[in-house]
């Protein structure tokens, strides 16, 4: 649960409205994710790389709980997501889907777009390579680092029979 990765910073209060618009919703994922997070950076959805980290303020992913924001935003092949503050559907449907996500209040403080940065999803620990700034926000509960192990519910599920007992 350590990544290690390029910064995408973005601000506050972004929906998940933003992060794939209405319209594509319906399209394959090979089309959506050519569209995230397009109008806020338009170099994102063609620069992003493999195990690239997505650094955001408060609030990110509210609005609509629609899950198909956190897939579309695990399908770019980041490893990870931190944020100040998530909206709790938005959070809750990262484990799901097996997206890693970090709480850190002020981690946005810490980043400027473009540095290497490092992710602990398993203690909170966050650090900011270029710089050597660190942060800690509070590690998930085990059930959901569990979730995330074995790449979402779904998987987790199919592999423990003991969750239907």
């Amino acid at each position: 649960m350590r990544f290690t990765g390029r910064c995408w910073k973005f601000g506050d209060n972004i929906p998940t409205d933003r992060l794939v618009k209405s319209h594509y919703v319906f399209e394959p994922m090979t089309e959506i994710v050519k569209h995230v997070l397009e109008d806020l950076n338009p170099e994102f959805p063609r620069q992003v790389r493999p195990g690239d980290i997505v650094v955001a303020g408060r609030h990110f992913g509210q609005s609509s709980g629609r899950a198909i924001a956190a897939k579309a935003l695990k399908a770019t092949g980041i490893g990870c997501v931190v944020a100040d503050t998530f909206a709790r559907t938005f959070y809750r449907n990262c484990f799901e889907i097996g997206l890693p996500p970090l709480a850190l209040d002020g981690v946005t403080s810490l980043v400027t777009d473009g540095d290497e940065v490092t992710v602990d999803i398993a203690t909170g620990e966050f650090r900011n390579e270029t710089t050597g700034a660190t942060g800690t926000g509070a590690p998930a509960d085990p059930f959901l680092l569990q979730m995330l192990g074995a790449g979402g519910l779904i998987k987790l599920a199919a592999s423990r029979a003991d969750l239907f007992a």
